[in-house]
This record gives structure tokens, C-alpha cells and sequence, in this order.
């Protein structure tokens, strides 16, 4: 497994164990991203990255354990029963095989700065997932700890795209991180996040 996988499936497990430790009273809690509750942002995720697997896998993307497909960008419609842990087990597994599959490699996906092939984008993979991880602990008083390694890649990674960030589908703004700041939270600033 290449260094890239091995980062992506450190990520979606840990998004899935934050899945898994949502209490039942939590879901409808609100979180970081305005407007979105627990299931919202859970729901985002799962509706992202499948559109980004479908995509790597020429296919059209579809119903997945109770959760309707939508545009990116939009909320899917989400069933009172959904399996949301099952849904982003199976997605996240999916998108650890496509980083080492060469048939990705040249897929153009969509990206803040315009349509790039997989393997150009790979690296930055995790930020979605990363980000959202947080949220959603955030949102349910879980763990919000993440991945140090994962954090400082994408940190990296997006610090020299900081303008093309700033964009409604994107990030909002910065926010001054309080001094003698950590690296988790400095990047969560960088994404307008507050820690």
C-alpha cells in the first residue's frame, strides 16, 4: 500500500469510528458548517467522496444504505433508518483501493482550481474527510483529535492555494489562531474553522 492509501484509510477509519460514536440524541445536533447538523455533515461526506469514486470508477453514483445521491455540493436526502457507518465503510474502502489503481491515475475530478487528474489531486485527498472529522466531533462531543500526520500533509499541501481557497464552495476565512497555537489548530483556522 502506497503512503498516500495508507494516509486516506488512517483518515475514513477514523471518520468511521467518529460515525460509530455518534450518540442516538446527537444526530440532529448543529455543527461547524452553518446550517448542517451531525447527519448533515456525515451526510455531505459520504455524498462527496462517492461522487469522487464514481467518477474514478466510470460509473454513476447511487443509492447507498439510505442515502440518496446528490450534486455535489448539495445535501442528499437521507432515510430515518440509514446505515451512515455502513454507507462511508464501503465508500472509504472503495477510494483506498483507487488511490493504487493506475486506471484512476488520469481521471479529471473537479477541484477548487479546476479539473485535475487523480494523481495530481491524491495527496489532498483526505482534507475533506479530515475537516469533517472534526466537525462532527465538534458537533456530537466527541473526539476531536486527528490524525497529526494527515493534518500536516494537507496543511502543506493547501497552504499555497490559500487565495483559490477562498471561495463560497469552498473555505471561508481565515481566522487568527491563538498564539502558541498547535498544528491542528492552525490548519482548522486556515479552513475558517474555529477550534
Amino acid at each position: 500500500m502506497s503512503e498516500n492509501a495508507d494516509r486516506f484509510q488512517r483518515v475514513a477509519g477514523d471518520f468511521l469510528a467518529r460515525i460509530e460514536a455518534v450518540p442516538a440524541d446527537r444526530w440532529t445536533s448543529p455543527s461547524p458548517c452553518p446550517g448542517w447538523t451531525a447527519r448533515q455533515v456525515v451526510a455531505h461526506v459520504i455524498n462527496e467522496q462517492r461522487r469522487i469514486l464514481a467518477t474514478l470508477r466510470r460509473t454513476e453514483p447511487k443509492r447507498l444504505y439510505g442515502v440518496a445521491v446528490a450534486e455535489m455540493g448539495s445535501q442528499p436526502a437521507v432515510d430515518d433508518q440509514a446505515d451512515l457507518a455502513a454507507a462511508w465503510g464501503e465508500i472509504g474502502a472503495g477510494l483506498v483501493e483507487a488511490v493504487d489503481d493506475p486506471a484512476c491515475a488520469k481521471v479529471q475530478l473537479p477541484t477548487p482550481v479546476g479539473p485535475m487528474p487523480f494523481v495530481e489531486v491524491v495527496d489532498a485527498l483526505p482534507e475533506d474527510v479530515l475537516i469533517h472529522t472534526w466537525d462532527l466531533a465538534r458537533a456530537t462531543g466527541g473526539d476531536e483529535q486527528l490524525d497529526a500526520e494527515a493534518v500536516v500533509h494537507v496543511f502543506e499541501k493547501f497552504r499555497p492555494l490559500d487565495e483559490a481557497l477562498r471561495q463560497p464552495w469552498a473555505f471561508g476565512p481565515r481566522i487568527t489562531p491563538p498564539p502558541g497555537a498547535d498544528v491542528q489548530t492552525e490548519f482548522l483556522c486556515f479552513v475558517g474553522r474555529q477550534p
